[in-house]
């Protein structure tokens, strides 16, 4: 009997990239899983090759302000909810389950599961709830959410603190690849320093780092992960100890594992994996993320961990040198797992068997 899953969600990778990990553990589990997002969202792109089938339908923002655009974008929402519905009819599959990871495509889809009297659950990723997945909630049968801080924005009957699902390799202290750019990673003699500002880079993180390079390459070997719209203000300031990239893939983990210390922005996902791997770091949290939850993710790192958590502006005043010199971390990595991969899976097969 075939076993089916469908999951929604995208219109940014914090959306999918934890749905990727679920989505793997389950069709090795024997599900077949259909994913439903936008025609032309990030969700298209990044589920190639991992899921059975891809559905897009139309997709509208919604606002918590008044504006004429809202009108076109419900009408879109309706339009997407019918197609959710013929989708979900098509799949001819009794007992499936709808999982969703947030944002706006979601909420037609999970509407539709309800319609259909079909199991849906949606997974919140952050320590602050978006507009999609707060409507979700009404029509979810559970919701699972990343951290604690979550939970008081959902109905405390069908809400679960389940932490953020990261992948096989983030709850291990080997090294899967132990290469980058040609370099054995745990062959460098020099404390690795690494920086990164997410996959687009970041201007304020690449300015201190360019301002202080002389003097961080006397005592670290740096990975600096500029994104690439710098790329060729850094190209050819690669050397024997600094390696400025634009995208780092497959590679992530191992390089989190090896470095000393890690300065990065504070997303969902980068901060769950970082305390996985119990490691200290330091957090510079994107100002304008939607209200502020950045801040409130690096914070529960701070917690947890002793992370550093330093505000934008107060960054742009840091000797660089300085803040280094005065954090302690360590390169060993502890393992601290909440196990929320494997947990959500139970979840899912569960109300799959319901």
């Amino acid at each position: 009997m075939r076993k089916v899953i469908v999951f929604t969600g995208g219109g940014s990778g914090g959306h999918v990239v934890p749905g990727l990990t679920l989505i793997a553990k389950l069709r090795n589990e024997g599900f077949e899983v259909h994913y439903i997002g936008s025609e032309h969202g990030i969700e298209s792109k990044l589920t190639q090759g991992h899921v059975d089938k891809y559905y897009a339908i139309q997709t509208g923002k919604l606002r918590r302000y008044i504006d004429f655009q809202n009108v076109k974008d419900i009408f879109k929402v309706f339009v997407g909810l019918l197609q959710s519905i013929k989708i979900i009819l098509s799949l001819r599959a009794r007992n499936l389950v709808v999982v969703s990871m947030g944002g706006f495509v979601s909420v037609p889809v999970v509407i539709a599961a309800k319609f259909l009297f079909k199991k849906a659950v949606i997974h919140e990723q952050t320590t602050r709830v978006g507009l999609a997945n707060k409507i979700c909630s009404y029509f979810a049968d559970k919701v699972f959410v990343s951290f604690e801080d979550s939970l008081q924005f959902f109905p405390s009957k069908k809400t679960v603190l389940s932490g953020y699902p990261v992948k096989e390799e983030y709850e291990t202290v080997d090294l899967t690849i132990d290469m980058y750019e040609g370099i054995k990673l745990s062959e460098i003699k020099k404390d690795i320093l690494f920086i990164t500002g997410g996959g687009n880079g970041s201007k304020l993180l690449n300015d201190q780092v360019y301002k202080s390079l002389e003097v961080l390459k006397q005592k670290y070997f740096i990975i600096h992960q500029v994104g690439q719209a710098f790329m060729p203000e850094y190209v050819n300031l690669r050397d024997d100890n600094y390696i400025p990239c634009a995208f780092i893939g497959e590679e992530m983990p191992d390089i989190f594992k090896v470095a000393k210390v890690v300065i990065s922005r504070s997303g969902a996902g980068t901060v769950a994996e970082l305390m996985a791997l119990g490691k200290k770091s330091i957090f510079v949290p994107l100002k304008i993320a939607q209200k502020n939850e950045q801040y409130h993710n690096a914070m529960a790192a701070n917690k947890k961990l002793g992370s550093i958590v330093i505000k934008e502006d107060d960054f742009r005043e840091v000797n660089f040198v300085d803040l280094l010199e005065g954090f302690v971390s360590s390169s060993e990595v502890v393992v601290q797992t909440n196990g929320a991969r494997d947990f959500l899976v139970r979840e899912i097969q569960k109300l799959y068997l319901s």
